[in-house]
């Protein structure tokens, strides 16, 4: 948008066009509130940044009801469920046998600069920005952070408590011009650390190696790449894994991390603003969509129905899905990743992941937990 079509005043303002941003917007606009997003990057970078490629059956079902999965049906792979390899070899796990079946949005302001919430505890918040080389303020009745984990956002809530763990690993991962052989993931716990096998679309693959927490790219030629991967992902019982080359590389810190409260005053956060969590069990954009799935809600009722007081229920509304996210991320992080050189601990998990890909209760219950529970579900605890 051109600084003389960004209006200056609006019900909500988000700060951040990610998922989480922009599917709020959505969900607003489809109860009659008005919104506008801002976003500090360009439209073309925010179109074509690589995002987590997992997506809840819930997900899926929210984007389809406000008319936003054409993209997505038309391009998705679904996946029955996935495969877990262990010593040489892979096991399968039916998702589909082991749960129950189950437009244009408001204006977005790109190139949004100097973004900073201010006034959020009073009943006339603001967001002050820059566009255009023009100062601008655009007041508003409630600002929704949804600007990432280094956002701004967080930063105007005093005092949060904070939960943090750090991972003594990181992911390395490649994007590769590669079609993928198959229709489902391949996590593999390996003795020299663990290895994921992904897909984008049917021309592109997405790997991921377990690293030293302090790796860097620089030893990391293409060749030794795929020598890992082959090393590490098993080959030997029929998995063929394409080579192609190698379009991007990067280093994901492996981190859980929670701050609460997510509401302070009008400040309201949601996804990675308000928590991250370690991208073992594909939760990272999912959490941020049932985030905002609860506050569209809420805001239904403060600002169509006068009903101020239920911001109060934010927090809790979002925090017991939360740590069901982390503890399921933490789980999984722990079963397929090498910590160290400990025979004891490396005996435990083989003997999770045996567990796991022979009984049918172990395994539904890691399907329930990967396949997202409805975002209407009540979390006990």
């Amino acid at each position: 948008m051109t600084g003389g079509d960004v209006p200056d005043e609006t019900q909500v303002g988000i700060i951040g066009a990610g998922p989480a941003g922009l599917v709020l917007s959505h969900l607003l606009k489809a109860r009659g509130i008005d919104c506008v997003v801002l976003e500090r990057h360009d439209r073309e970078y925010v179109e074509h940044r690589v995002r987590a490629g997992v997506l809840e059956a819930p997900t899926v079902d929210l984007l389809r009801s406000l008319g936003l999965a054409d993209r997505l049906d038309r391009e998705s792979l679904p996946h029955r469920g996935i495969q877990i390899a262990f010593e040489d070899r892979r096991h399968h796990l039916d998702f589909l046998e082991l749960v129950e079946p189950v437009a244009a949005g408001d204006p977005v302001v790109f190139e949004a600069l100097d973004v900073e919430p201010a006034d959020v505890d009073t009943d006339k918040p603001l967001i002050r920005y820059t566009h255009d080389g023009e100062h601008r303020e655009l007041r508003c009745r409630i600002v929704a952070g949804c600007d990432g984990f280094h956002g701004v956002s967080r930063e105007a809530v005093p005092d949060p408590i904070v939960f943090d763990r750090h991972y003594p690993f990181a992911w390395l991962g490649i994007l590769a011009e590669a079609a993928p052989t198959q229709d489902e993931l391949v996590y593999s716990g390996h003795e020299r650390g663990f290895a994921l096998y992904s897909m984008r679309s049917p021309t592109i693959t997405r790997l991921y190696l377990q690293v030293p927490a302090d790796e860097t790219l620089d030893g990391w030629s293409d060749d030794r790449v795929w020598s890992e991967l082959e090393t590490r992902l098993p080959t030997e019982d029929g998995f063929v894994l394409n080579t192609g080359p190698i379009l991007d590389k990067l280093i994901t810190e492996m981190r859980g991390f929670v701050a609460t409260p997510m509401r302070h005053g009008n400040l309201v956060l949601a996804g990675d603003a308000a928590h991250i969590v370690p991208p073992t069990g594909a939760k990272g954009m999912n959490l941020a969509i049932a985030d905002v799935f609860v506050l569209a809600g809420i805001l239904d009722d403060v600002l169509n129905h006068d009903r101020t007081e239920r911001l109060a229920d934010y927090t809790a509304g979002c925090l017991r899905r939360v740590w069901r996210a982390q503890h399921f991320s933490w789980w999984m992080t722990s079963m397929l990743h090498r910590f160290g050189d400990d025979p004891f601990q490396r005996q435990l998990q083989l003997s999770e992941l045996r567990l796991v890909t022979s009984s049918a209760n172990a395994a539904r219950n890691l399907a329930q937990n990967y396949t997202g529970f409805p975002f209407d579900e009540t979390f006990g605890g």
